[in-house]
Formats: structure tokens, C-alpha cells, sequence
């Protein structure tokens, strides 16, 4: 059950370089994905329509033609077939594949997945992620997590957790407690977990003064449908201003791969005041990333993936799950996007 008339984060615009045919399974389809003569990014169905043969294992053509590598039929950019070698060369009405609109927006290879024109208005802002912005990006980053992408997006929207598997980096135990409070405007849902005179974390420690002293802290993540999550967090001066800290800014686009797998894209910057003037900045940025990984696809993945693995394994046991005052935004966001799925079905139907 994916929502189809949404863009899709592909993968990261330098995975894809010229002449090269890179395979993505996204919402159970296989697609293929290339660039053409232009510079422009393609993607088709990645199923030769004679025997089924992925197409990325084939050649990519001068004019923007994919040939497959089993029998050599030819297909353009947009998906019809331009060559059959064989016989006649005859070339069936059938003998094509599905393209799909793309758009190429901060630093990320956006696909269109469904049937209704593709809007690029709808391309969610990831800006600061632009390589002419002002801000200095940490490594842009990528896991496949075996597990649906909403329960990834819930451990995401719910950051109670943090002081227990997260603890010394990006939680600790005086950030367990916070006045948790949900908005929601359109299809976007916010949730705010302030926390006020407490030990910062270590990555916020490091961001900001590196002397473990008390902090207030600001912390937004915010999901738009269906699954764009943007993390603002950061520490200043107890009782002072945010203007007077440093914070994180961080990209989580999430886009279901199956059923049971999610492609995990993230990125991240540092926001406000650097008040160590001779920090070295690659050094930083190498510690940033590595600290931000490790979080991630040492601590997070395991446990999602064990926690869906329960749900698969055990589905009467695991119907019906305990909720928490901080499972509101999951809960909020879960219910925009089912609200969304059923309303395009019944408008396709």
C-alpha cells in the first residue's frame, strides 16, 4: 500500500554518472536509471518486455538508447522501442517499457511514480542540501533497512528512544524528559521536544561549546507525506536565545524499496554559531558523518529490523501495540498517509 502520485528519493545525484546503468527497485517496481546526452536523468522499467531481462545489464547507446543485453532490442529514453535487430526488425505495439518523469533537486534524483502528471512544485525543500548554498554537507549517506519504510519514519518521528539506544550520542539520560507537543498544518506534521537546563549529547556537545556544561536545547522534526522527514535540533545558553547556539540540520528521505525493505538517504549540516575558530573543518565534517552513520546503522537498523522481524514473525501478538503519549506523531503522520492512499485509490478506481 504505497501512495503512487508522490516524488521519490532515487539516490544521490553523484551515484549516477555518465554512461552508467544503475538499477533501484522503488514501490516493488524495477527501474533502471540513466543519463542522457544532456545531462538529463532517465528511468525506465528495468524489464526487457521479450524474456524479462533487466535492462541494466545492457549498454547504454549514443542517443539515449538502453540496448538490452540478451537480445539486443533498443529502447529510448522515453521507453519505446527504436530497434529490433532480428527477422524483419518488425517492432510489436507492445514492445515497449514504462518511462517515468524524474527531476534532478538538492543533490537527490526525484522520481514520479504515478499515473497523474508529475508536479515539480512537489519536490520537497531539501535546499541547504544544494551545492551552491551556504551551508557545508556532511557525507551524503545511504542504508537499506529490512524493514517497511513507516516503521522507520515512526522510530524517526518518535526521538523518546534516543537516551536508551542512542545514549552518548545523540541522547543521554537528561533528555528522556520533554514537553512533546504535535502540530500539524496540511499534510505536514511537526513534533517539538524542547528541553531545558540539561547535559547536552555528545553530537550537540561537539556542535556546539565541547564542555559538557547545561544546555537548553530545540529540537523540531518535521514529516511531510509521505515520507520527507527534516531534523532541526540544537543548544544555547540556559534561558538565553537560539541565535546564540549551534545546531544540526538534518535530511531523512525515506522511500519504500518493497514491502518489507526501505532506502535510507540522509545527510546532515551544522547550523548556527561555530564558536571553535580553529576547529578543522574537514576533520569535522569526517567525524559529523562517521558519528551520525554509526547512530544510524549501528544502533537504529539493528533494532528496527529485529522489531520488524517480530511483527512479520509473530503478526496476533503484534496487532494491536501499547501507545505512549510520545507515539502522537507517528500516529498522526500514519493516519494523513493512510487518508492519502485511500483517497487516490478511489479516485483511480
Amino acid at each position: 500500500m504505497f501512495l503512487r502520485n508522490a516524488w521519490y528519493a532515487a539516490m544521490w545525484s553523484e551515484a549516477l554518472g555518465a554512461g552508467s546503468l544503475v538499477p533501484r527497485t522503488i514501490l516493488d517496481e524495477p527501474l533502471v536509471f540513466f543519463r542522457k546526452a544532456s545531462g538529463e536523468v532517465a528511468a525506465l522499467t528495468n524489464l526487457c518486455p521479450h524474456k524479462f531481462a533487466p535492462l541494466h545489464l545492457g549498454k547504454l547507446l549514443p542517443g539515449d538508447r538502453v540496448q538490452c543485453g540478451y537480445h539486443g532490442l533498443e529502447f529510448g529514453s522515453s521507453g519505446e522501442c527504436v530497434r529490433n535487430p532480428h527477422g524483419s526488425e518488425r517492432i510489436s505495439p507492445n514492445c515497449k517499457v514504462r518511462g517515468h518523469s524524474t527531476i534532478e533537486r538538492h543533490s537527490m534524483i526525484w522520481i514520479w511514480m504515478g499515473t497523474a502528471p508529475a508536479d515539480p512544485s512537489l519536490v520537497p525543500d531539501y535546499s541547504f542540501m544544494d551545492d551552491d548554498s551556504e551551508y557545508h554537507i556532511t557525507r551524503r549517506d545511504f542504508l537499506r533497512i529490512k524493514a517497511n519504510y513507516r516503521l522507520v519514519a515512526d522510530n524517526l518521528m518518535d526521538l523518546s528512544h534516543s537516551p536508551y539506544l542512542h545514549d552518548g550520542v545523540i541522547g543521554g539520560p537528561d533528555t528522556i524528559k520533554s514537553d512533546i507537543r504535535v502540530e500539524q498544518e496540511g499534510n505536514t506534521v511537526k513534533v517539538h521536544r524542547p528541553k531545558q537546563d540539561v547535559r547536552p549529547t555528545g553530537l550537540l556537545d561537539r556542535v556546539y561549546r565541547k564542555d559538557g556544561e547545561p544546555v537548553d536545547i530545540w529540537s523540531t522534526i518535521r514529516w511531510t507525506a509521505p515520507c520527507y522527514i527534516l531534523n532541526d535540533t540544537g543548544a544555547y545558553p540556559p534561558g538565553g536565545q537560539r541565535t546564540e547556539g549551534s545546531g544540526v540540520l538534518g535530511a531523512h528521505l525515506l522511500t519504500p524499496e518493497t514491502e518489507d525493505t526501505t532506502l535510507y538517504h540522509f545527510a546532515a549540516t551544522r547550523t548556527g554559531n561555530v564558536l571553535d575558530k580553529n576547529e578543522d573543518q574537514v576533520v569535522f565534517r569526517q567525524w559529523f558523518s562517521d558519528a551520525r552513520r554509526y547512530a544510524f546503522a549501528e544502533q537504529d537498523e539493528p533494532m528496527i529490523e529485529a522489531q520488524y522481524q517480530m511483527r512479520k514473525a509473530y503478526p496476533a501478538a503484534t496487532t494491536r501495540p501499547i501507545l505512549l503519549e510520545t507515539d502522537a506523531g507517528p500516529v498522526r503522520c500514519n493516519r494523513i498517509l493512510d487518508e492519502l492512499i485511500r483517497t487516490e485509490q478511489q479516485s483511480s478506481s
